[in-house]
Order: C-alpha cells, then structure tokens, then sequence
C-alpha cells in the first residue's frame, strides 16, 4: 500500500525556512534510512507560501487566484513523501518518526488509491 504524508509547519518560526545544519543531517540521515529500506519513493519540501497560490472555483465557473502568503493559515504545507508500506500501523510508525526530527509539525497520512481499489468498470 502507498501512503501520502504531507507535513505541515508554522512559517512564522525562524527555522520553517532555515534549517540548521544538524535538522539537515538528522533528516538527510532518516529519508537515506527509508531509502535504502526501500518504502520511500518520493519526498520533497517546497517553498514558502510567499511563492505560491491557491486558485479557487467561482460559483459563476470562473476561478480566483490568490498568490502567498497564507497568512491566514496557521500551518502550511512544509513538503510531502509518498511511502510503500504493508500497513497503515507502518506509516504511521514513519509519520511518528519523521515528527520526531521537528520541534513543531503535524503529518497527514492519507492511503494513495490503487488501480485495484477503483470499482469496475460495466
């Protein structure tokens, strides 16, 4: 099973954006753990709120775009990992471990939907 764990941080804390050099080397040491177990098949961070944007479906079918920050929002999307897992217990054991590399996170963990879990076509 592929799990989805997106990671969410406070961008007002000082180090949201500058890691120090030991966070990097716990987190480079634990994304190259999870490598080479093999359940890791994607991770990234991304950039500031500053740099993005949310578009949002009108009633009247058009779209608004609102560009960063979010500054209404508390937390924001820090980065994201897709694992590969026997079990939900499993990535939330992982979850568990990648929070514990951060004074202040929360981790959605959400099941990636499989080709097998779509019903059949008729």
């Amino acid at each position: 099973m592929r799990y989805l764990m997106i990671h969410k941080i406070d961008e007002s804390r000082p180090e949201a954006s500058n890691p120090s050099p030991e966070f990097q080397a716990a987190m480079g040491a634990f994304m190259q753990e999870c490598a080479a177990s093999g359940v890791l098949l994607a991770a990234e961070g991304v950039t500031q709120s500053k740099d993005g944007a949310v578009l949002r479906k009108t009633e009247g079918g058009g779209v608004t775009v609102t560009d960063g920050p979010f500054t209404e929002a508390r937390e924001v999307v820090g980065g994201f990992a897709v694992v590969k897992v026997d079990s939900k217990e499993q990535a939330l054991e992982l979850a568990q471990r990648f929070m514990s590399l951060f004074e202040e996170v929360s981790v959605e963990v959400r099941r990636i939907y499989e080709f097998e879990d779509l019903p059949p076509q008729s």
